[in-house]
Protein backbone atom coordinates (compact mmCIF):
# COMPACT_ATOMS: atom_id res chain seq x y z
CA UNK A 1 0.00 0.00 0.00
CA UNK A 2 1.32 3.08 -0.67
CA UNK A 3 0.97 5.95 1.87
CA UNK A 4 -0.57 9.13 1.42
CA UNK A 5 1.55 12.47 2.21
CA UNK A 6 -1.01 15.19 2.82
CA UNK A 7 -0.03 18.43 0.83
CA UNK A 8 -2.33 20.82 -1.63
CA UNK A 9 -2.16 18.80 -4.83
CA UNK A 10 -1.48 22.15 -6.77
CA UNK A 11 2.10 22.07 -5.37
CA UNK A 12 2.53 18.94 -7.07
CA UNK A 13 3.10 20.97 -10.29
CA UNK A 14 6.47 22.24 -9.23
CA UNK A 15 7.56 18.32 -9.80
CA UNK A 16 5.70 17.36 -13.24
CA UNK A 17 8.24 18.49 -15.51
CA UNK A 18 10.60 16.40 -13.87
CA UNK A 19 8.61 13.23 -13.73
CA UNK A 20 8.80 10.29 -16.18
CA UNK A 21 7.92 6.77 -16.62
CA UNK A 22 10.36 4.67 -15.28
CA UNK A 23 10.19 0.95 -13.33
CA UNK A 24 8.08 2.00 -9.81
CA UNK A 25 6.71 -0.26 -6.43
CA UNK A 26 4.05 -2.64 -7.62
CA UNK A 27 0.90 -3.40 -6.04
CA UNK A 28 1.42 -7.20 -5.72
CA UNK A 29 2.21 -7.87 -1.94
CA UNK A 30 4.78 -10.95 -3.03
CA UNK A 31 6.40 -8.67 -5.46
CA UNK A 32 9.93 -7.82 -4.22
CA UNK A 33 10.10 -4.24 -2.90
CA UNK A 34 13.28 -3.64 -4.79
CA UNK A 35 15.94 -5.55 -6.70
CA UNK A 36 16.07 -9.58 -7.66
CA UNK A 37 14.52 -12.32 -5.76
CA UNK A 38 15.96 -12.64 -2.56
CA UNK A 39 15.02 -8.90 -1.51
CA UNK A 40 12.40 -8.04 1.01
CA UNK A 41 8.57 -9.00 -0.08
CA UNK A 42 5.76 -7.07 1.47
CA UNK A 43 3.50 -9.18 3.78
CA UNK A 44 -0.21 -9.04 5.07
CA UNK A 45 -0.75 -8.80 8.63
CA UNK A 46 -2.39 -12.21 8.20
CA UNK A 47 1.00 -14.04 7.22
CA UNK A 48 1.37 -17.07 9.70
CA UNK A 49 4.87 -16.18 9.90
CA UNK A 50 4.60 -12.70 10.69
CA UNK A 51 2.25 -13.43 13.45
CA UNK A 52 4.66 -15.69 15.03
CA UNK A 53 7.43 -13.23 14.04
CA UNK A 54 5.66 -10.34 15.90
CA UNK A 55 4.70 -12.41 19.20
CA UNK A 56 8.26 -13.09 19.40
CA UNK A 57 9.47 -9.27 19.66
CA UNK A 58 6.66 -8.79 21.50
CA UNK A 59 7.73 -11.20 23.92
CA UNK A 60 11.68 -10.19 24.06
CA UNK A 61 10.36 -6.28 23.99
CA UNK A 62 8.57 -7.04 27.12
CA UNK A 63 11.45 -8.92 29.06
CA UNK A 64 13.73 -6.18 28.49
CA UNK A 65 11.70 -3.66 29.69
CA UNK A 66 11.34 -1.73 32.87
CA UNK A 67 7.99 -0.65 32.84
CA UNK A 68 4.81 -1.90 35.29
CA UNK A 69 2.51 -2.89 32.23
CA UNK A 70 2.63 -5.50 29.45
CA UNK A 71 2.60 -3.55 25.98
CA UNK A 72 1.70 -4.99 22.71
CA UNK A 73 1.40 -4.38 18.82
CA UNK A 74 -1.97 -2.14 18.45
CA UNK A 75 -0.78 -1.12 15.13
CA UNK A 76 0.65 -2.45 12.16
CA UNK A 77 2.63 0.10 9.74
CA UNK A 78 4.42 -1.75 7.90
CA UNK A 79 6.39 -5.70 7.33
CA UNK A 80 8.63 -7.11 4.91
CA UNK A 81 10.33 -10.20 5.05
CA UNK A 82 13.58 -11.66 2.96
CA UNK A 83 15.49 -14.93 2.43
CA UNK A 84 18.46 -14.47 4.21
CA UNK A 85 19.66 -18.08 5.84
CA UNK A 86 16.09 -18.56 7.12
CA UNK A 87 13.77 -15.57 6.96
CA UNK A 88 14.63 -12.11 7.85
CA UNK A 89 11.42 -10.07 9.39
CA UNK A 90 11.13 -5.97 9.30
CA UNK A 91 8.46 -5.13 11.05
CA UNK A 92 7.15 -1.51 11.75
CA UNK A 93 4.42 -1.01 14.43
CA UNK A 94 3.14 0.67 17.26
CA UNK A 95 2.88 -0.52 20.58
CA UNK A 96 0.98 0.64 23.88
CA UNK A 97 -0.03 0.17 27.08
CA UNK A 98 -2.09 -3.05 28.39
CA UNK A 99 -3.97 -2.53 31.51
CA UNK A 100 -1.88 -5.97 32.41
CA UNK A 101 0.91 -6.24 34.73
CA UNK A 102 4.27 -8.35 33.98
CA UNK A 103 2.74 -11.22 35.83
CA UNK A 104 -0.56 -11.47 33.37
CA UNK A 105 -0.39 -13.38 30.09
CA UNK A 106 -0.17 -11.22 27.22
CA UNK A 107 -3.07 -12.43 25.08
CA UNK A 108 -5.71 -12.06 27.60
CA UNK A 109 -4.59 -7.99 28.30
CA UNK A 110 -7.19 -4.90 27.29
CA UNK A 111 -5.45 -1.75 26.24
CA UNK A 112 -6.39 1.33 28.30
CA UNK A 113 -9.47 2.99 27.19
CA UNK A 114 -8.20 6.25 27.64
CA UNK A 115 -5.22 7.44 25.34
CA UNK A 116 -2.86 9.05 27.40
CA UNK A 117 -2.54 5.77 29.27
CA UNK A 118 -1.66 4.18 26.49
CA UNK A 119 1.87 5.92 25.78
CA UNK A 120 2.32 3.90 22.63
CA UNK A 121 5.36 4.01 20.81
CA UNK A 122 6.56 3.27 17.00
CA UNK A 123 9.09 0.20 17.43
CA UNK A 124 11.12 -1.16 14.23
CA UNK A 125 11.87 -4.84 14.85
CA UNK A 126 13.94 -7.29 12.78
CA UNK A 127 13.83 -10.65 13.64
CA UNK A 128 15.92 -13.75 12.40
CA UNK A 129 13.54 -17.03 12.07
CA UNK A 130 15.20 -20.09 11.07
CA UNK A 131 12.00 -22.35 10.93
CA UNK A 132 14.18 -25.84 10.35
CA UNK A 133 15.95 -25.37 13.83
CA UNK A 134 12.85 -23.50 15.42
CA UNK A 135 15.31 -21.01 16.61
CA UNK A 136 14.30 -16.79 16.39
CA UNK A 137 16.70 -13.93 17.10
CA UNK A 138 16.20 -10.04 18.13
CA UNK A 139 18.61 -8.50 15.62
CA UNK A 140 17.53 -4.90 16.21
CA UNK A 141 14.37 -2.99 18.15
CA UNK A 142 14.69 0.93 17.85
CA UNK A 143 11.76 2.82 19.77
CA UNK A 144 10.79 6.44 20.40
CA UNK A 145 7.43 8.06 21.30
CA UNK A 146 4.91 8.29 18.82
CA UNK A 147 4.23 11.98 18.06
CA UNK A 148 0.68 12.38 18.23
CA UNK A 149 -0.43 15.43 16.29
CA UNK A 150 -2.38 17.85 18.72
CA UNK A 151 -5.19 19.74 16.83
CA UNK A 152 -5.70 23.25 18.86
CA UNK A 153 -9.75 24.33 19.03
CA UNK A 154 -9.79 27.80 17.74
CA UNK A 155 -12.32 30.14 16.27
CA UNK A 156 -9.81 32.65 13.83
CA UNK A 157 -9.72 31.83 10.30
CA UNK A 158 -6.36 30.90 9.72
CA UNK A 159 -4.88 32.43 5.78
CA UNK A 160 -3.94 29.31 4.49
CA UNK A 161 -1.33 31.32 2.41
CA UNK A 162 0.80 32.31 5.22
CA UNK A 163 -0.33 28.59 7.51
CA UNK A 164 3.00 27.02 8.66
CA UNK A 165 2.34 23.61 7.46
CA UNK A 166 2.19 25.29 4.33
CA UNK A 167 5.33 26.93 4.33
CA UNK A 168 6.68 23.40 5.44
CA UNK A 169 4.95 21.44 2.40
CA UNK A 170 6.19 23.81 -0.03
CA UNK A 171 9.98 24.04 1.58
CA UNK A 172 9.94 19.88 1.80
CA UNK A 173 8.84 20.04 -2.15
CA UNK A 174 11.56 22.35 -2.98
CA UNK A 175 14.06 19.89 -0.97
CA UNK A 176 12.26 17.05 -3.07
CA UNK A 177 12.31 18.83 -6.49
CA UNK A 178 16.36 19.61 -6.25
CA UNK A 179 16.98 16.33 -5.07
CA UNK A 180 15.00 14.56 -7.79
CA UNK A 181 17.03 16.97 -10.33
CA UNK A 182 20.65 16.56 -9.22
CA UNK A 183 20.28 12.79 -8.87
CA UNK A 184 18.01 12.28 -12.07
CA UNK A 185 15.05 10.30 -10.11
CA UNK A 186 11.72 9.71 -11.89
CA UNK A 187 8.83 8.00 -10.69
CA UNK A 188 6.37 6.16 -12.83
CA UNK A 189 3.25 7.47 -11.54
CA UNK A 190 1.81 10.34 -9.02
CA UNK A 191 1.39 7.61 -6.19
CA UNK A 192 4.58 6.35 -6.57
CA UNK A 193 6.20 10.29 -6.26
CA UNK A 194 3.47 10.38 -3.09
CA UNK A 195 5.59 7.40 -1.75
CA UNK A 196 8.74 8.39 -2.70
CA UNK A 197 7.91 12.14 -1.07
CA UNK A 198 7.09 10.30 2.29
CA UNK A 199 10.22 8.30 2.25
CA UNK A 200 12.25 11.49 1.91
CA UNK A 201 10.85 13.09 4.50
CA UNK A 202 11.01 10.39 7.12
CA UNK A 203 14.65 10.74 5.85
CA UNK A 204 15.15 13.93 6.26
CA UNK A 205 14.15 13.40 10.57
CA UNK A 206 16.25 10.59 10.61
CA UNK A 207 19.22 12.51 9.40
CA UNK A 208 18.39 15.38 11.72
CA UNK A 209 18.50 12.74 14.70
CA UNK A 210 21.92 11.61 13.37
CA UNK A 211 23.28 15.31 13.23
CA UNK A 212 21.76 16.34 16.59
CA UNK A 213 23.89 12.93 18.22
CA UNK A 214 26.75 12.72 16.03
CA UNK A 215 29.53 13.05 18.61
CA UNK A 216 32.43 13.72 15.65
CA UNK A 217 32.15 17.32 12.71
CA UNK A 218 29.89 14.99 10.14
CA UNK A 219 27.28 17.04 8.27
CA UNK A 220 24.18 14.16 7.62
CA UNK A 221 21.49 15.63 5.24
CA UNK A 222 20.20 14.55 1.40
CA UNK A 223 22.05 12.23 -0.44
CA UNK A 224 20.89 10.09 -3.50
CA UNK A 225 19.99 7.61 -1.59
CA UNK A 226 17.04 9.57 0.18
CA UNK A 227 14.30 8.18 -1.37
CA UNK A 228 14.78 4.62 -0.20
CA UNK A 229 13.89 3.30 3.07
CA UNK A 230 15.97 1.65 5.37
CA UNK A 231 15.09 -1.99 4.25
CA UNK A 232 15.62 -1.30 0.24
CA UNK A 233 18.95 0.67 1.04
CA UNK A 234 20.22 -2.56 3.23
CA UNK A 235 18.70 -4.52 0.22
CA UNK A 236 20.32 -2.91 -2.89
CA UNK A 237 23.90 -1.78 -1.38
CA UNK A 238 24.51 -3.34 1.74
CA UNK A 239 25.58 -7.26 2.98
CA UNK A 240 23.79 -9.28 5.12
CA UNK A 241 26.11 -11.99 5.51
CA UNK A 242 29.01 -9.62 6.89
CA UNK A 243 26.69 -10.20 10.17
CA UNK A 244 26.41 -14.13 10.42
CA UNK A 245 29.47 -14.94 12.32
CA UNK A 246 29.18 -18.44 12.04
CA UNK A 247 29.91 -18.34 8.06
CA UNK A 248 33.03 -16.67 8.36
CA UNK A 249 36.19 -18.74 7.70
CA UNK A 250 39.53 -18.60 10.09
CA UNK A 251 42.17 -16.88 8.56
CA UNK A 252 45.84 -16.30 10.02
CA UNK A 253 46.55 -14.02 12.04
CA UNK A 254 48.74 -11.45 10.41
CA UNK A 255 52.50 -10.83 11.94
CA UNK A 256 52.11 -7.22 14.00
CA UNK A 257 54.09 -4.17 12.63
CA UNK A 258 57.68 -4.13 13.62
CA UNK A 259 57.14 -0.72 15.29
CA UNK A 260 54.50 2.00 16.49
CA UNK A 261 51.91 3.73 14.17
CA UNK A 262 53.13 6.95 13.13
CA UNK A 263 51.07 10.08 13.91
CA UNK A 264 49.39 9.95 10.47
CA UNK A 265 49.18 7.72 7.08
CA UNK A 266 47.36 7.61 3.81
CA UNK A 267 48.25 5.41 1.05
CA UNK A 268 46.68 7.92 -1.13
CA UNK A 269 49.67 9.89 -0.98
CA UNK A 270 51.69 7.21 -1.86
CA UNK A 271 50.27 5.77 -5.15
CA UNK A 272 48.32 2.57 -3.51
CA UNK A 273 45.08 3.34 -4.22
CA UNK A 274 42.73 3.22 -7.28
CA UNK A 275 40.12 5.63 -8.15
CA UNK A 276 36.28 5.49 -6.86
CA UNK A 277 34.54 3.15 -8.05
CA UNK A 278 30.28 2.33 -8.18
CA UNK A 279 29.14 -1.42 -7.20
CA UNK A 280 25.14 0.09 -8.26
CA UNK A 281 22.23 -1.71 -7.15
CA UNK A 282 23.82 -4.75 -6.05
CA UNK A 283 25.96 -6.55 -2.45
CA UNK A 284 28.50 -6.64 -4.06
CA UNK A 285 30.81 -4.53 -1.29
CA UNK A 286 32.90 -7.58 -0.19
CA UNK A 287 34.36 -7.65 -3.80
CA UNK A 288 35.17 -4.10 -4.25
CA UNK A 289 36.68 -4.18 -0.89
CA UNK A 290 39.24 -7.30 -1.57
CA UNK A 291 40.54 -6.30 -5.04
CA UNK A 292 41.21 -2.77 -3.19
CA UNK A 293 43.14 -5.02 -0.91
CA UNK A 294 44.57 -6.42 -3.81
CA UNK A 295 45.49 -2.80 -5.82
CA UNK A 296 47.40 -2.37 -2.91
CA UNK A 297 49.24 -5.13 -2.34
CA UNK A 298 50.12 -5.58 -5.86
CA UNK A 299 51.48 -1.90 -6.04
CA UNK A 300 53.84 -2.30 -3.15
CA UNK A 301 55.47 -5.55 -4.21
CA UNK A 302 55.53 -5.10 -8.41
CA UNK A 303 55.16 -1.00 -8.22
CA UNK A 304 52.12 -1.32 -10.73
CA UNK A 305 48.77 0.09 -9.46
CA UNK A 306 46.39 -1.83 -11.52
CA UNK A 307 42.49 -1.91 -11.51
CA UNK A 308 41.57 -5.24 -10.99
CA UNK A 309 37.86 -6.77 -11.60
CA UNK A 310 35.36 -7.29 -9.46
CA UNK A 311 32.83 -8.87 -11.75
CA UNK A 312 35.65 -11.92 -11.99
CA UNK A 313 34.36 -12.35 -8.16
CA UNK A 314 30.43 -11.96 -8.31
CA UNK A 315 30.87 -14.18 -11.56
CA UNK A 316 32.97 -17.10 -10.26
CA UNK A 317 33.13 -16.97 -6.51
CA UNK A 318 31.63 -20.18 -5.85
CA UNK A 319 31.58 -19.29 -2.13
CA UNK A 320 29.93 -16.47 -2.11
CA UNK A 321 26.12 -15.04 -2.94
CA UNK A 322 27.14 -12.49 -6.05
CA UNK A 323 24.70 -9.27 -5.49
CA UNK A 324 23.23 -10.91 -2.26
CA UNK A 325 26.14 -10.63 -0.07
CA UNK A 326 29.74 -12.43 0.09
CA UNK A 327 32.96 -12.57 3.11
CA UNK A 328 36.20 -11.07 2.11
CA UNK A 329 37.92 -14.07 3.92
CA UNK A 330 35.83 -16.32 1.18
CA UNK A 331 37.05 -14.32 -1.61
CA UNK A 332 40.30 -14.16 -0.60
CA UNK A 333 40.51 -18.02 -0.91
CA UNK A 334 38.33 -18.02 -4.06
CA UNK A 335 40.51 -15.88 -6.02
CA UNK A 336 43.81 -18.29 -4.50
CA UNK A 337 41.81 -21.34 -6.58
CA UNK A 338 41.03 -19.45 -9.68
CA UNK A 339 44.78 -18.23 -10.19
CA UNK A 340 44.45 -14.56 -9.30
CA UNK A 341 42.36 -11.27 -11.31
CA UNK A 342 41.86 -9.95 -14.37
CA UNK A 343 41.93 -5.81 -14.89
CA UNK A 344 38.69 -4.11 -14.99
CA UNK A 345 39.39 -3.72 -18.59
CA UNK A 346 39.28 -7.45 -19.30
CA UNK A 347 36.94 -8.20 -17.07
CA UNK A 348 34.12 -5.38 -16.98
CA UNK A 349 31.77 -4.42 -13.81
CA UNK A 350 28.02 -5.03 -15.00
CA UNK A 351 26.56 -5.71 -11.28
CA UNK A 352 24.71 -8.41 -11.89
CA UNK A 353 25.24 -12.43 -11.57
CA UNK A 354 26.67 -13.70 -15.20
CA UNK A 355 28.53 -17.23 -15.93
CA UNK A 356 31.57 -16.89 -15.02
CA UNK A 357 33.88 -15.84 -17.51
CA UNK A 358 37.39 -15.99 -16.48
CA UNK A 359 40.71 -16.99 -18.41
CA UNK A 360 43.47 -17.92 -17.08
CA UNK A 361 45.62 -16.73 -19.53
CA UNK A 362 44.59 -12.80 -18.85
CA UNK A 363 45.64 -13.20 -15.09
CA UNK A 364 46.73 -9.69 -13.91
CA UNK A 365 47.37 -10.32 -10.42
CA UNK A 366 47.46 -12.86 -8.46
CA UNK A 367 47.90 -13.76 -4.29
CA UNK A 368 49.47 -16.14 -1.97
CA UNK A 369 47.19 -15.95 0.62
CA UNK A 370 45.42 -13.85 3.46
CA UNK A 371 45.75 -13.08 7.22
CA UNK A 372 43.54 -11.13 9.72
CA UNK A 373 43.86 -8.17 11.43
CA UNK A 374 44.24 -7.86 15.35
CA UNK A 375 41.00 -6.46 16.54
CA UNK A 376 43.32 -3.32 18.24
CA UNK A 377 42.67 0.01 16.80
CA UNK A 378 46.45 1.63 17.18
CA UNK A 379 47.65 -2.05 15.94
CA UNK A 380 45.24 -1.99 13.14
CA UNK A 381 46.71 1.83 12.33
CA UNK A 382 50.55 0.58 12.30
CA UNK A 383 49.84 -2.46 10.65
CA UNK A 384 47.90 -0.78 7.34
CA UNK A 385 51.44 2.04 7.48
CA UNK A 386 53.48 -0.36 6.83
CA UNK A 387 51.99 -2.55 4.50
CA UNK A 388 49.11 -1.13 2.63
CA UNK A 389 45.40 -0.68 2.50
CA UNK A 390 43.36 -3.05 4.73
CA UNK A 391 39.97 -4.68 3.52
CA UNK A 392 37.38 -3.59 6.45
CA UNK A 393 33.41 -3.94 7.31
CA UNK A 394 31.12 -1.61 9.46
CA UNK A 395 27.64 -1.18 10.33
CA UNK A 396 26.71 1.65 7.17
CA UNK A 397 23.72 2.91 8.93
CA UNK A 398 24.55 6.31 9.26
CA UNK A 399 26.72 5.88 5.82
CA UNK A 400 23.06 6.63 3.77
CA UNK A 401 23.25 10.17 4.86
CA UNK A 402 26.44 11.09 5.37
CA UNK A 403 27.83 13.77 3.37
CA UNK A 404 30.79 15.10 4.61
CA UNK A 405 33.04 15.12 8.08
CA UNK A 406 34.07 12.72 10.20
CA UNK A 407 31.58 10.73 11.61
CA UNK A 408 30.95 9.16 14.88
CA UNK A 409 27.22 7.77 15.41
CA UNK A 410 26.04 6.71 18.31
CA UNK A 411 25.71 3.29 19.68
CA UNK A 412 22.33 2.95 19.16
CA UNK A 413 22.58 3.88 15.16
CA UNK A 414 25.75 1.72 14.98
CA UNK A 415 25.70 -1.57 16.49
CA UNK A 416 28.99 -2.52 16.39
CA UNK A 417 27.86 -6.31 15.95
CA UNK A 418 25.78 -5.73 12.84
CA UNK A 419 28.06 -5.00 10.56
CA UNK A 420 26.95 -4.79 6.75
CA UNK A 421 28.96 -3.06 4.54
CA UNK A 422 32.50 -3.77 2.87
CA UNK A 423 35.06 -1.02 2.20
CA UNK A 424 38.89 -0.25 2.33
CA UNK A 425 40.59 1.40 4.66
CA UNK A 426 43.47 3.71 3.21
CA UNK A 427 44.75 6.00 5.43
CA UNK A 428 44.23 7.31 9.04
CA UNK A 429 44.84 11.12 10.45
CA UNK A 430 43.45 13.69 12.35
CA UNK A 431 41.11 16.86 11.67
CA UNK A 432 40.53 19.54 14.21
CA UNK A 433 41.99 17.10 17.06
CA UNK A 434 39.26 14.62 15.80
CA UNK A 435 40.94 11.11 14.88
CA UNK A 436 39.46 9.83 11.73
CA UNK A 437 40.19 6.38 9.37
CA UNK A 438 39.96 7.06 6.08
CA UNK A 439 37.61 4.68 4.14
CA UNK A 440 36.93 4.14 0.28
CA UNK A 441 33.56 3.44 -0.59
CA UNK A 442 32.29 2.05 -3.38
CA UNK A 443 29.32 3.74 -4.16
CA UNK A 444 30.49 6.48 -6.95
CA UNK A 445 32.69 9.76 -6.53
CA UNK A 446 28.86 11.91 -6.08
CA UNK A 447 28.91 9.64 -2.25
CA UNK A 448 30.39 11.40 0.85
CA UNK A 449 33.46 12.97 0.24
CA UNK A 450 34.28 12.13 -3.23
CA UNK A 451 33.38 8.88 -2.49
CA UNK A 452 35.33 8.96 0.77
CA UNK A 453 33.46 8.31 4.06
CA UNK A 454 35.37 9.36 6.80
CA UNK A 455 34.81 7.50 10.27
CA UNK A 456 35.94 7.98 13.91
CA UNK A 457 38.91 6.47 15.33
CA UNK A 458 39.35 4.96 18.70
CA UNK A 459 36.23 3.57 20.02
CA UNK A 460 35.71 0.92 17.78
CA UNK A 461 32.85 2.66 16.06
CA UNK A 462 30.45 0.64 14.08
CA UNK A 463 32.69 -2.29 14.63
CA UNK A 464 35.54 -1.16 12.06
CA UNK A 465 37.55 -3.20 13.92
CA UNK A 466 35.72 -6.21 13.68
CA UNK A 467 36.69 -7.60 10.39
CA UNK A 468 39.79 -6.24 9.51
CA UNK A 469 42.31 -8.57 7.02
CA UNK A 470 44.67 -8.59 3.48
CA UNK A 471 45.48 -10.87 1.16
CA UNK A 472 49.17 -11.63 0.68
CA UNK A 473 51.67 -11.32 -2.30
CA UNK A 474 55.23 -12.78 -1.92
Amino acid sequence: MMVGFGCPVILWLALAAVQGPVLGLGEDMDRPLIGPPGSPVRLHESDAGLKKALQFAEERYNQGSNAMHLRKVSRLLSATKQLVKGIRYSITVELSNTQCKKSNTLGTCDFYPEIQKLKTEVCLFEVWDIPWQGTSTLLKQKCQPKVEVQQEETNNIVDASTSQPLEDSVELLGQFKEFMVKYNKDYSSQEEADYRLFVFHENLKTAEKLQTLDQGSAEYGVTKFSDLTEEEFQSAYLNPLLSQWNLHRLMKPARPARGPAPASWDWRDHGAVGSIKNQGMCGSCWAFSVTGNIEGQWFLKNGTLLSLSEQELVDCDGLDQACKGGLPSNAYEAIEKLGGLETETDYSYTGKKQSCDFTSMKVAAYINSSVELSKDEKDIAAWLAENGPVSVALNAFAMQFYRKGVSHPMKIFCNSWMIDHAVLMVGYGERKNIPFWAIKNSWGEDYGEQGYYYLYRGSNACGINKMCSSAVVN
